[in-house]
């Protein structure tokens, strides 16, 4: 079968005062339709690390910063399938009784999900809208139209509720939102976080970086849905799903460390590219 082959990664600089330990979540995930065909890690000093799967199924590397400057470059060839995000206009939505018992996660409040509180604006916006995928479709158009993206315009602590309130955020703020009305509405929705190549899109005017977007159960099985761009993309990546962001940090640590550089690339692979 034809696959398209994406070359991605991501580098880090961190400085630190002290050991410190660390959690990063960037390796792609191994699920159809996903293949690693090879992958590297390089640090920057040396360091021991194991990984372990997480309560999501996400597989994070565990290891302990060193005092002082520390890089981590990680390098991965990817085949993935090279067809848009698939759609199917007559998708169903399900009466939460009829639902598989590991969707219901998907339909409680989290941490920046906030779906109880905004139950009334997710009536008020889309409860007159047709159940299954017209409904969810409605929502994602509205969230790219009412939303506007800019680069520092939330923070660790924005919730959807914030984003709602100041309509600025950046795509995981996209992402939150539509996940919260979603849920306000009986519908599974869960965040996604991943590499996106820019294929078939105009290039993009800033530097590449980890994208968001949801998957929403919708006819027994889960859909991408990408409120940010709202367009059907080819050459997406997954690397981790969970409840929302706090589930799949890219790099999780336990005490204070910053981040001096971070460098993200995701690209067609070309016949060039070192195996």
């Amino acid at each position: 079968m034809k696959t398209l082959q994406i070359r991605a990664g991501a580098s880090f600089r961190l400085r630190t005062t002290q050991p410190t330990a660390a959690v990063f979540l960037i390796r792609p995930e191994r699920r159809i339709p996903q293949r690693t065909v090879w992958e590297t890690w390089q640090t920057d000093p040396g360091v021991p690390y194991h990984d372990y799967v997480d309560q999501s199924g996400n597989t994070c590397r565990r290891l302990v910063l060193p005092d002082g400057s520390f890089e981590l470059k990680y390098d991965v060839l990817v085949e993935t399938s090279p067809f848009e995000d698939p759609v199917d206009t007559d998708a169903i939505a399900h009466d939460v009784s009829s639902l598989p018992d590991d969707a219901l996660v998907y339909l409680l409040p989290s941490r920046y999900c906030l779906s109880d509180l905004l139950f009334d604006r997710a009536q008020e916006l889309f409860g007159w809208t047709i159940p299954g995928w017209q409904r969810v479709q409605t929502i994602s158009d509205w969230v790219h139209a009412n939303i506007n993206f800019a680069y520092g315009s939330s923070d660790p602590t924005t919730t959807a509720l914030d984003v709602l309130t100041n309509g600025w955020g950046v795509c995981r703020d996209f992402a939150h939102v539509m996940v919260t009305f979603c849920r306000a509405l009986n519908i599974p929705a869960r965040y996604v976080f991943g590499y996106l190549a820019d294929i078939d899109v105009p290039p993009p005017d800033s530097p590449m970086d980890f994208c968001a977007w949801c998957e929403v159960y919708l006819g027994g099985r889960w859909w991408t849905f990408d409120p940010r761009n709202n367009q059907r993309r080819k050459g997406r990546v997954a690397i981790a799903r969970g409840r929302d962001a706090l589930d799949v940090a890219m790099l999780t640590t336990y005490g204070r460390v910053e981040l001096e550089e971070m460098v993200v690339v995701a690209d067609p692979a070309t016949a060039d590219s070192p195996a």
